[in-house]
């Protein structure tokens, strides 16, 4: 049986694919990078920014954090606004909330988290926020994760279950010896999160519904 829920954000929640990917060019064209193709942009919806600049564009630890700062320029003025709910979710995640915990736990700095959630009429909807600060501290996954537990007050790791759409929130979990949903809707790419191991997969907000509502019985 499932009691506490927790969710990633970007691509689980809310289709924030067009604020980030926006201002990770906004960002890029600083260094000079043209216009880069659309699947290029969208891996960076999900894992750390910093890890992400890094690890596709060959960036030295300086210039990704230099690269960060570029991408809150635009993402503070306009890409947080770009943030909608993916359709029904915000029904789904009201019927959960009335007989389970839920609890967000995004590498996103909570600053914007929280800003997004309020936008959008949800934040009410989280006993608890686990999320990254804009020093960089906390955006591995299984670390956002472990803080989530820890602000729950360390339930049974057994009733608690992750819910994202990247293969950082599946090994985050892994990590953390707490099982998984996979959603297919979101940002990964085909296979990642059966690679990755997620525990179950759902391809869609209502199946994802299904899932949850059939776990609180399990």
């Amino acid at each position: 049986m499932k009691k506490y829920f927790l969710f990633d954000l970007d691509g689980t929640i809310t289709d924030t694919g067009e604020g980030i990917t926006r201002s990770v060019q906004y960002a890029l064209d600083a260094f000079g990078f043209p216009p880069q193709p659309p699947e290029k942009l969208r891996r960076f919806v999900g894992p750390p920014l910093q890890w992400s600049f890094e690890h596709y564009y060959d960036m030295s630890p300086e210039q990704a954090a230099q690269a960060v700062e570029k991408y809150r320029e635009r993402y503070r003025a306009q890409g947080v606004l770009e943030s909608p709910l993916y359709p029904g979710m915000g029904g789904f995640l009201g019927r959960l909330s009335q007989r389970a915990t839920l609890c967000l736990a995004t590498s996103k700095p909570l600053v914007f988290a929280r800003q997004i959630l309020r936008l959008r009429g949800i934040e009410g909807l989280f006993a608890q926020l686990s999320g990254a600060e804009l020093d960089g501290t906390r955006t591995d996954k299984a670390e956002v994760i472990g803080w989530a537990l820890g602000l729950l007050e360390g339930p049974p790791k057994g009733q608690a279950v992750m819910v994202g759409d990247r293969r950082h929130d599946i090994l985050g979990a892994k990590a953390q010896g707490v099982e998984s949903i996979g959603v297919l809707y979101g940002y990964g790419e085909p296979g990642e999160l059966a690679q990755a191991g997620a525990d179950y997969l759902a391809q869609s907000v209502e199946e994802l519904e299904q899932l949850c509502m059939g776990m609180l019985y399990r």
